[in-house]
Formats: structure tokens, sequence, C-alpha cells
């Protein structure tokens, strides 16, 4: 990771589980990370935290609503003013709505693909043009996907999202094969969880807390460290090596 410090990384969703454990590990490495979310108090907090842990690395907290690009695309022109550019785009932002595809809202499916899809493509387009305008041959992509990308469960409430996660795959190596196209050596990675302990099971049943605790309760789940681990492995992989997809699961996981 030695290479990384004093860059710039970028990392939506970055207020709370996998989003600042990611920011965490990464400031704690040196780089200086951006950390986006519509909410930015708890970013404020985890960026007084890292100071205060003597981090090498600093924490910019930043207030964005992915699902609009107006404003994606002001935070990135502010990057350009405030830190030259992205060097490092992470985009974690994502979220389930209870939809199923026979009785769902569109106004679910719409906010799912807003962010999941739209938002991970507009700021992958921007961290591009960013690198590209400062000759930087060596940054990294990476979309923090799931294991929903990979196969459909059963269950009709997730069958949308996991639509968007089969989309967050496929554009994950449609990007890889368009930075070889276009003869860089900026390398593009997908991480797959199964199920880790955060607050999306609380948001995704969020009229039943009971459930969502259950989700978390039958296994010993992954952690959002441990996420957060394989991005900094991932960045530290030699220049030429590229890893193009993670599948994690906790060991228990059967699915």
């Amino acid at each position: 990771m030695e290479r990384w410090k004093g860059r710039v990384a970028l990392v939506t969703g970055a207020s709370v589980g996998i989003g600042a454990a990611v920011a965490r590990a990464l400031v704690q490495q040196g780089m200086r990370v951006v950390g986006c979310a519509r909410n930015v108090d708890k970013i404020e907090k985890l960026a007084a935290e890292c100071q205060s842990a003597g981090y090498s690395g600093t924490l910019i907290p930043y207030k964005c609503d992915l699902s609009n690009e107006e404003e994606i695309l002001s935070m990135f022109s502010a990057i350009k003013t405030l830190h030259k550019g992205v060097d490092v785009c992470i985009n974690n932002a994502g979220l389930a709505h209870c939809e199923p595809l026979l009785s769902g809202k569109t106004e679910g499916w719409r906010n799912m693909i807003d962010v999941n899809v739209l938002a991970l493509s507009i700021c992958t387009r921007e961290a591009y043009k960013s690198m590209k305008e400062r000759n930087v041959d060596d940054g990294h992509i990476i979309n923090i996907n799931s294991m929903s990308g990979h196969r459909v469960l059963p269950n009709a409430n997730t069958h949308f999202y996991s639509a968007t996660k089969y989309a967050v795959t496929a554009l994950t190596e449609g990007i890889r094969q368009e930075l070889r196209e276009a003869n860089t050596h900026i390398r593009a990675t997908c991480i797959s969880p199964g199920v880790v302990e955060t607050e999306f099971a609380f948001r995704l049943h969020d009229s039943d807390p009971e459930k969502a605790a259950a989700v978390y309760e039958s296994i010993k789940c992954l952690k959002a460290e441990d996420i957060a681990s394989v991005v900094t492995y991932v960045l530290s992989a030699p220049p030429h090596v590229e890893i193009g997809d993670v599948q994690m699961r906790p060991v228990e996981q059967v699915s």
C-alpha cells in the first residue's frame, strides 16, 4: 500500500457499514479519502476518530445524494478543485427495497437502479475522466457488489435488487474491457460479499426489525472490516496484477 500514500480515494456510502470500514482502513494506510453520503454527521465523527488515532491519512466528509447526477458532478468538481482528482474510486453505496417483480412499486425499483447501477456508472465515468486528465495510469475502480450478483435466491423481496447486482457484475467486466481498449493500466475489481453484519437488513426490513435481526443471528456473519481488508488486499496487489472478482461468504452461509 506504500504507493497509495497521499493519493486520493473516493468512497461512496461512507457513513456506515462497509463504506465506513473501507474509509477508515484507507485513511490508516495514509490515503486522502473523500467519504460521501447523504448524511455526513457520521463521517465527520469517523474523521475525528481517525485523526485522534493518529492515522497518517485524512478523511474528508462530503455531502452527496447519489441519486442526483448534478450532485455527483458537483462533488467531482469540488474534488478536482481541492484535491486535484480521484486516483481510486470505490463504488460502495447500494440499497435494497422489498419490491417483488410481480407486485413491487416502480419507485422502489427506480431508486435501486439510480443508486446501485447509475450512480456507480456515473462515478466510474467521472473518476476515469479525472485520471485521464492527470495522466494517472495506475488508478483503480472497485465496485462493492454482492453474491446476489452471481445467483438468485428464492426470495421475491430481493429479486429486483439481485438484478441490479447482476448489472454490477456485467458493468465491472465491461469497464475492464474498455480500460484495456483505452490502453491504460487502470484496474477494475468487483468484491462480492455474502451476508455482512451491517445496517443493510434493518433498512431492507425497516418495518420488521425482528426479521432483520434474525438474518444476522442465524450464522456468524462477515464483518464490514472483512470487506475493508479485501479492498486493501486488492489495492496492494502488484501493478501488473488485476483481481477481477472476489466472492466471499461467511463459512456458515449455505447459499
